[in-house]
């Protein structure tokens, strides 16, 4: 991958309620009002929320399905909340205020507050 590559949960009913949406994708949807630019360099792909989620785990391997997570271009410096898939050996970030904080300063938006 040339760019970083953000999964998202689209929202969804279960059992007959809801619609429910994922508050840690919510986190993140947050930084884009503040820091729309950012969007832009990036593959934001929406997946389901029932497991398998085949596109992550084409990513990162069945272990590692939690979304919101950002999967890291490969080649970029890693900040100290990556973690990496031991299925693919790719670098990526699950926590959802690391993801804001890694693009704000990637992508000079706005910071989570301390």
């Amino acid at each position: 991958m040339k760019t970083h590559t953000l999964f998202m949960l689209t929202p969804w009913t279960e059992d007959g309620q809801g619609p429910y949406y994922c508050p840690d994708c919510g986190v993140v949807e947050g930084f884009f009002v503040y820091s729309p630019a950012a969007r832009v360099d990036l593959d934001i792909i929406h997946v389901d929320f029932q497991r398998p989620r085949k596109a992550v785990v084409d990513a990162l391997g069945e272990e590692n399905q939690s979304c919101p997570v950002l999967v890291l271009a490969q080649g970029t410096s890693l900040p100290a909340a990556a973690k990496k898939s031991l299925t693919t050996g790719r670098a990526f970030i699950d926590d959802p205020i690391a993801i804001c904080n890694f693009l704000g300063v990637t992508y000079g938006g706005v910071l989570p507050h301390p």
